[in-house]
């Protein structure tokens, strides 16, 4: 068990609001870690600095570190595209872009240098087969993205997501807008996907940590309150903030 994302001692502020507190943070390589936690706890905040999603943000100062394969992501030298790479996001709402299902696929590639057509098709057909959506879509690869379901859509993005070679798939309640059939198909995919991809999840849904996540931690106003195994924290937990919420006397 290696960790692949330590984070140590991190703020963050959004201009006076102090968002994050002192956050202490190992995500372990080829598990899904899942962070649980009531609305507004810091959860996705802290989702997002691990790609530096919060630049885009006004006014946010964060002290502390993180480190990914042991290099600080924040030091001066880090290239943000390049760690959006290593690093990729999967959003809430299913955000495809305005195009064919294969120009969404190949976007990243494009962007990334990759012009060959045939090299293209690959990474479009291997990226679609990784997130179990190429046999529904395989006979309208050039038709808008738009048209597809939901829960298509969503697993589109992964798709999308993976077709640049992450290490690490990010995932901000990417189930939150789906049916139960296209959750289910999301929480198998992710499954399958931890052997080879490295996954953190933001999730409202505790039984969906429990079912999903090898690694739990909880926030609660900008703290991580508690980190461990899931098993143990849904079956034992050590803070009585943790088990408060877990069995629902608040959140």
């Amino acid at each position: 068990m290696s960790n692949k994302i330590e984070t140590t001692n991190l703020d963050l502020y959004y201009g006076e609001k102090h968002a994050l507190k002192a956050v202490n943070l190992n995500i372990v390589e080829h598990a899904i870690t899942a962070f649980i936690g009531p609305s507004g706890c810091g959860k996705s905040t802290y989702l997002k600095t691990l790609n530096r999603m919060n630049d885009y943000v006004d006014g946010v100062k964060i002290t502390g570190q993180i480190l990914l394969d042991g290099e600080d992501i924040y030091d001066a030298k880090v290239d943000t595209t390049v760690l959006r790479k290593k690093v990729g996001m999967v959003f809430q709402q299913p955000n495809p872009f305005p195009m064919s299902i294969y120009d969404n696929i190949a976007y990243g590639p494009r962007i990334h240098g990759i012009k060959n057509k045939k090299k293209l098709d690959e990474i479009v057909e291997t990226s679609l087969k990784n997130a179990a959506l190429f046999d529904e879509v395989a006979d309208r690869l050039h038709t808008s993205a738009l048209g597809l379901s939901g829960g298509q859509q969503q697993r589109l993005c992964i798709a999308r997501c993976l077709a640049v070679e992450p290490d690490v798939i990010l995932l901000d309640e990417p189930t939150s807008a789906l049916d139960p059939i296209s959750t289910l198909k999301i929480e198998e995919l992710l499954m399958e996907l931890k052997d080879r991809y490295t996954i953190s999840i933001v999730t409202h849904n505790m039984q969906q940590a429990s079912r999903i996540a090898d690694y739990t931690a909880f926030f609660l106003v900008g703290e991580m309150v508690e980190y461990g195994k899931t098993e143990d924290l849904f079956s034992f937990p050590k803070d009585k903030r943790t088990e408060d919420y877990i069995t629902g006397r608040f959140g």
